[in-house]
This record gives structure tokens, C-alpha cells and sequence, in this order.
């Protein structure tokens, strides 16, 4: 990965990026954010089942790919900020400034990369809530059968917290 100061130097010392460079990194983040919405929902499809023997894989295939949609968020800052500062423009500018500034077509590709973003990023979103739902349906369904086997079975008071703690028991597996 290039050196964010050697980047943007580069830039106001009269070394023009290219809004290329600033392009290809956003077909890169595209790809990791469409690769990261399958993978969501596909972690999705995998708690509807009911079976829970891949939850732990799937939540740990979404991290990694969160973990890397940083370092290419990290360089599509760095080639934003260079890009910006060789058209003249202040460092951290949106992409709607920078299609703005840019030249013939570069101008609807970059729009076109924001629109794909967002439309990406509302999807991402949409689909981790939801994952987020099920995954607290299911814990109260099983917090709720585990209360049920003691015979005690927790509710709400009017202040929000559980009327009737139940003490920790040991499961046997075979239930």
C-alpha cells in the first residue's frame, strides 16, 4: 500500500493523480462490498435454517471481509485525497465534488461509483439489521426454553428489567 503523505506530496508538488488510480480502487471496494452482501446473506439464509453448526463460520467470513473493506477504504482515502489535491480541491472531498471537477467522462463514472456505494452500502445495511433481528429472536427463544425447563419463566416489569431471575443450570447435551 502507498505511503498516504508520499501520495498526497506527490499530488501538490505538481505530480498529477489520476482519477484512474481513484477509479480502480472503487471498482475494488465495489466488488468487496457486493462479496460482503452475499456473504450477509448468506449468513442470513444459514440462521433462517435453524441450524447453527455455520453460523460461526459465516460471521467469521463477514469479518474478514470487513477487515479488508478497511485497507481499501484506507487507500481509496489516500488516492481521493491525492486526486483531490491535484485538481485543486481540499482533502477528504466527496465523490459528488470530485465528479464534479473531473473531466468528460470521469465525471458520470465517479457519479456512477457513488450511486453504486450507496445503493451497496443501504443494502449492506438492510440485510445486517435484519441478521441482527434474527440473531435476538433466536437468543430469546432459547434463553426462554432453557427458563422453561427450571419452570420459571422470565417477564418484564413496567421498569424494563426481568421480573423473575433464574439461577444457571447445567444443559445435557442430548436436549
Amino acid at each position: 500500500m502507498k505511503d498516504r503523505t508520499a501520495v498526497v506530496q506527490s499530488a501538490a508538488m505538481g505530480g498529477r493523480v489520476g482519477v484512474a488510480e481513484v477509479s480502480n480502487v472503487l471498482w475494488r471496494e465495489r466488488e468487496q462490498l457486493e462479496l460482503l452482501l452475499f456473504k450477509l446473506e448468506e449468513e442470513r439464509l444459514i440462521l433462517l435454517s435453524g441450524n447453527t453448526r455455520w453460523v460461526a463460520h459465516a460471521s467469521h467470513e463477514v469479518q474478514l471481509l470487513v477487515e479488508q473493506l478497511r485497507e481499501t477504504e484506507l487507500l481509496r482515502s489516500m488516492e481521493v485525497d491525492a486526486y483531490a489535491a491535484s485538481v485543486g480541491m481540499p482533502p477528504s472531498s466527496s465523490l459528488k465534488d470530485l465528479a464534479v471537477a473531473s473531466d468528460g467522462p470521469w465525471a458520470s463514472i465517479l457519479t456512477s461509483h457513488r450511486d453504486a456505494l450507496l445503493e451497496l452500502t443501504g443494502e449492506i445495511a438492510r440485510v445486517s439489521a435484519h441478521n441482527r433481528e434474527v440473531l435476538a429472536i433466536n437468543a430469546r427463544a432459547t434463553r426462554e426454553t432453557l427458563l422453561n425447563l427450571t419452570g420459571t419463566l422470565e417477564t418484564y416489569a413496567p421498569t424494563g428489567r426481568t421480573t423473575s431471575p433464574a439461577p444457571a443450570h447445567l444443559i445435557d447435551r442430548a436436549l
